[in-house]
């Protein structure tokens, strides 16, 4: 026990330490009013696992899109069993997906309520991806995706427009603060084309994704030192660290697999993976590849982990790297059978497929 301890704080201190930056004096906060609603949406409730693609439709109304949820979604998730749709793949649909309006999307993390007042008071739809615990309470933790179109400082609210629940939906700022960080506090904003510098001047320091990485890292190792018991915090530690890996490498990937280690000892809900791939990125990444499988089989096997092509592909990837190729390329199948526009499955059969041929 003494020994876990220590590793423990060895972990937390290392952590703490790396890549240790100097603290960013913030402008003053720029005056919003004290209470602001966005108008002129469309609302429908959302399908079947459709809470990605039906949030990210109502939010499109605001700029005269004309299609219902199932345009985002025959593109998202074409499976409707599929559980979840990732940000950046919700900000590719608008960017690339909808050519006839004059619309872009941006994804940023560790947002806090003050920038959400600043984005809504500049007249921008706003989406947080977050934790939630709908009713009847006994369907248990899942992830969610929210509108977040006016705010009342007065009352302390955000009013919303809510796939699940319904539209003009109120919910705290507590609230949201609260099951905003189970996903790093990160939003998706619409904006008009022609206003992108507009709203890259309004995002400050967090305008640049790569410097929004690292002061997110920040925000999250100040937090974990005063609530170092918290599983969100540590996962999102090591979400920040596999952002940042493709710059600092195999370190960031090692601290990477150590915070998401101390997040599962503290306890995560079960459908964490559903949404979030971190842990098997990482773990994949430094070889502990049986690490991977074993994670991934819980969730294969939770009664709904198998309809999320992310974690078949990274179980693939996780077998090849033990050269097991051929069941690799049966995991990238599955992945594919999820999501038919999964790319990053399609790629990897395809170049082990390739090596087959040629060897």
């Amino acid at each position: 026990m003494a020994i876990r301890h220590r590793f423990s704080a060895f972990v937390s201190l290392a952590l703490v330490l790396l890549f240790t930056m100097p603290v960013h004096t913030q402008d003053e906060p720029l005056a919003t009013p004290t209470a602001v609603l966005i108008t002129d949406f469309n609302f429908e409730f959302q399908g079947w696992n459709n809470c990605g693609p039906a949030t990210l439709t109502n939010a499109l109304t605001h700029f005269g899109y004309q299609n219902d949820q199932m345009r985002a979604a025959n593109w998202l998730k074409p499976n409707r069993e599929d559980k979840n749709v990732t940000p950046r793949e919700m900000v590719d649909f608008v960017n690339s997906e909808v050519p006839e309006l004059p619309v872009r999307a941006l994804a940023r993390s560790g947002g806090d309520l003050q920038l959400l007042r600043r984005i809504i008071a500049a007249g921008y739809p706003v989406i947080v991806e977050k934790g939630y615990e709908p009713p009847p309470g006994d369907l248990g933790w899942m992830g969610h995706y929210l509108l977040l179109i006016g705010y009342d400082d007065d009352r302390r609210e955000f009013t919303t427009h809510d796939s699940y629940r319904g539209p003009q939906k109120i919910y705290s700022y507590d609230q949201i603060n609260e099951y905003w960080q189970h996903f790093n506090h990160s939003y998706i904003v619409l904006f008009e084309s022609v206003e992108e510098q507009q709203l890259l001047d309004l995002l400050g320091e967090d305008a640049d994704p790569q410097q929004n990485i690292l002061l997110t890292l920040e925000e999250q190792r100040l937090a974990v030192t005063e609530d170092p018991e918290n599983p969100f915090l540590w996962f999102n530690i090591g979400s920040n660290y596999v952002a940042l890996a493709p710059v600092y490498g195999r370190q960031a990937w090692e601290y990477a697999a150590l915070a998401y280690d101390e997040a599962r000892r503290y306890g995560l809900p079960f459908r964490m993976l559903w949404y979030q791939f971190g842990p098997l990125q990482a773990y994949n990444a430094i070889g502990r590849f049986q690490d991977t499988l074993t994670l991934a089989n819980v969730n294969l096997n939770d009664g709904g982990g198998h309809f999320v092509e992310e974690i078949w592909y990274h179980v693939g990837k996780a077998r090849e790297g033990m050269g097991q190729n051929r069941v690799a390329m049966e995991n990238y199948r599955r992945a594919l059978e999820v999501n038919r526009n999964f790319s990053a499955a399609r790629d990897a059969l395809e170049t082990l497929q390739a090596g087959q041929a040629t060897g």
